[in-house]
């Protein structure tokens, strides 16, 4: 069937949702995506898998389609001897944590896009990245790889079976982890807590802040673990390296200082240079450190990061319908960063010449350019706050001269080709941005990122459940795929903290019913979860659930939303499947602590103490706003908060329970286990039942 554009013809990708699959939907390869019809056609004709995973905002993975899969020599070479699968790893994380895990134990490292050889029986023999159409360097080229393989596949057919047999044998060992030895006797707890801030502090870099050299990825776990560290041991050491790491990912080029929001990582160790792309999962993860910052320090750098950042996914990645959308291509017009850098001449055909010079100065904009002869606007040279002081005026005062020429620059580069979006709606992205929206309404207060987060919940609860089962993906009136751990793990927080924001039972007991499943169809018997579900397709090996990645374990925060869950219900399921997983997984994790920050998390949560309030008053009497605002303005990771109107019922959450108005009065309860001290209206005494201050 023809395209309509040249007469290329579709391979097997037609139809599929995935914008990452369509990419290739014409190329001469001979695509599938993964399913029966690709597998038995590998087993009936012996033909081996070539799998190539990617994503649609992957630079890489389009150099990759535009030298070689689009390359009717290597097209046709493929077609004839491999049974070609594209995969995209956002849909299928369950097959790319699979071959991930065999590329990097065959090569070392991993990366997108890619390329793994598999057995009709899935066994993966040869794997992996990028590889140039032609070799060079001691690097081999892609069609001659494939004449290789292929020639082996003909004549040492047992070798690459033998081989398949030990790869194969080392993924499932990877996929059982360690949570069936070692001592079980006592859960994860301090001793790791303080392991892991010792392994953060040794690596970490007080130039530039981060861990490591480049290139760098934003450490999402370890800085909310220090953050944690700081709250309990009220020490400046920890509370600083976390500083250090946003303020100069906010100041570097990463940091989208006209449109807002983050690029994925920094391929330089000062964070200046990004790789382009905008995930929605990396705004997601950032935003809630940015609001935990600023409780604690009050700096208008973090406001204005979390402003603008939820600005940018309202504007730029919200489907019509309330959902977010998956990311922003990190090419235009087929150059990578094109429509984000500039020139000093560009900057002052929007501005004019006076604030145009000014804007330059303040960003770093040069005729010289720092990538590729453009600039990336950043704040490294010197700081808004630094800044203002040499001109006599706040830090506050100074981004508000600034943000109309942002504004206007905004304005003009959204007339740029701009870069593509992959339009698909992943539940488990969207439950972590829910929470950020959530989080960022319940600090700050504006309306517009409390109905971005409730259009979402709706979203997701009418479009990605069937019966209780969620699913992965959602495009075009299309929901796709038994959903994995993370799905439920995120959405179901997610919705508790849209609760904490609005305090519409709905959400509360969406979260408890996602809960349930959650703990029916993946926890493992002796503790600990798996990624996928108990009636899931049957792959090469059922992984469990454990460290942190590009996204926090699925483990970790499903263990924090069960614990927190549990508070809110008094449920002992929900709180004995959390314990039990900080039990089975502390022989793993007392072997690099600073690897599973969300474990470390859901940790530091159970072992406590905390905060249950619950405000009972109507929502919109002003006293009852300012109790809540008492609250809210804290750091209190440690927190489970209850609201509902004098004289309603409680509703399903036991910290209302017997609450009730004093003096009719909008009041206070502030309990631990369910223990409450005296209650109040006074929002000074809520702010002494609460704590010291957090700065």
């Amino acid at each position: 069937m023809s395209d309509g554009t040249g007469g290329r013809r579709a391979n097997h990708l037609q139809g599929q949702t995935s914008p990452y699959l369509l990419q290739h939907a014409y190329n001469p390869v001979d695509w599938y995506p993964w399913g029966d019809e690709a597998l038995e056609r590998s087993r009936d004709e012996q033909k081996p898998i070539f799998l190539s995973i990617g994503y649609a905002a992957c630079h890489w993975c389009h150099v990759m389609e535009r030298e070689s899969f689009e390359d009717a020599g290597v097209a046709a070479y493929l077609n004839e001897h491999f049974v070609s699968i594209k995969v995209d790893r956002e849909e299928r994380p369950d097959l790319d944590e699979i071959y991930m895990n065999a590329v990097q134990l065959m090569t070392g490292a991993g990366g997108w896009p890619m390329t793994v050889f598999l057995t009709p029986d899935l066994r993966p023999f040869f794997g992996g990245t990028y590889f140039p159409p032609q070799g060079a360097h001691g690097r081999i080229g892609f069609a001659e790889l494939l004449q290789r393989v292929r020639a082996a596949w003909d004549d040492r057919r047992d070798e690459i079976d033998r081989s398949a047999d030990e790869w194969t044998a080392k993924l499932r060992s990877i996929a059982s982890g360690s949570v069936d030895v070692g001592d079980r006797s006592t859960a994860i707890g301090p001793t790791e807590w303080n392991r892991a801030v010792a392994e953060l502090t040794s690596r970490f870099d007080p130039r530039w802040g981060g861990f490591g050299g480049a290139p760098k990825f934003p450490p999402d776990g370890s800085i909310g673990l220090l953050l944690r560290e700081h709250d309990r041991s009220r020490e400046a050491a920890p509370l600083a390296m976390a500083e250090r790491t946003l303020q100069a990912m906010a100041e570097g080029g990463m940091y989208d200082h006209v449109g807002g929001g983050f690029a994925r990582y920094s391929v330089d160790e000062r964070w200046l240079v990004p790789h382009f792309e905008k995930m929605l999962y990396n705004q997601a993860l950032l935003v809630p450190l940015y609001v935990d910052a600023w409780r604690i320090t009050r700096k208008p750098l973090y406001r204005r990061v979390v402003e603008q950042t939820l600005d940018f996914v309202r504007r730029e990645l919200t489907d019509d319908a309330g959902g977010f959308h998956s990311s922003l291509d990190a090419d235009s017009e087929g150059v990578e960063g094109k429509f984000y850098v500039w020139t000093p001449g560009k900057v002052i055909d929007v501005l004019g010449n006076e604030d145009g010079r000014f804007y330059c100065d303040v960003y770093g904009v040069s005729e010289g350019g720092n990538f590729e002869g453009r600039s990336i606007p950043n704040l490294l040279g010197k700081s808004l706050a630094d800044r203002a002081d040499e001109l006599g005026c706040t830090e506050d005062e100074l981004a508000g001269r600034l943000e109309p020429l942002r504004m206007r620059l905004l304005a003009a580069r959204g007339r740029r080709i701009r870069p593509g979006t992959d339009d698909k709606v992943l539940t488990a992205w969207n439950g972590l941005m829910i929470t950020a929206f959530a989080r960022g309404y319940q600090t700050l207060g504006r309306e517009g990122d409390l109905t971005a987060a409730q259009d979402a919940a709706e979203f997701a609860l009418k479009r990605l459940i069937e019966g209780d089962r969620l699913r992965v993906t959602y495009r075009k009136g299309n929901a796709r795929f038994n959903a994995y751990l993370d799905e439920y793990a995120f959405l179901a927080r997610g919705l508790l903290d849209l609760y904490e924001a609005a305090f519409d039972v709905r959400h509360l007991e969406a979260a408890a019913r996602i809960a349930g499943t959650m703990i029916e169809r993946f926890e493992n018997g002796d503790g600990g979860f798996f990624f996928t579900s108990d009636d899931h397709e049957t792959l090469l090996t059922r992984n469990l659930s454990h460290h942190d990645g590009a996204l926090p374990s699925g483990a970790g925060v499903a263990s924090e939303v069960l614990l927190r869950l549990a508070v809110h219900l008094d449920d002992d399921r929900a709180r004995e499947a959390a314990r039990r997983t900080l039990l089975a997984y502390r022989p793993m994790v007392e072997r690099m602590p600073s690897a599973y920050g969300a474990l470390l998390a859901a940790a530091d949560f159970d072992r406590g103490p905390v905060k249950e309030v619950a405000i009972v008053g109507d929502r919109g009497d002003a006293r009852t706003a300012k109790l809540l605002e008492v609250v809210r303005r804290r750091y209190l990771p440690r927190l489970a908060v209850a609201q509902g109107d004098a004289g309603a019922a409680p509703g399903p959450s036991v910290l209302l329970r017997d609450k009730i108005p004093v003096d009719g009065k909008p009041t206070a309860y502030v309990c631990e286990r369910y223990r409450c001290r005296e209650p109040t209206s006074d929002p000074l005494a809520l702010e002494l039942l609460l704590g010291s201050e957090s700065s």
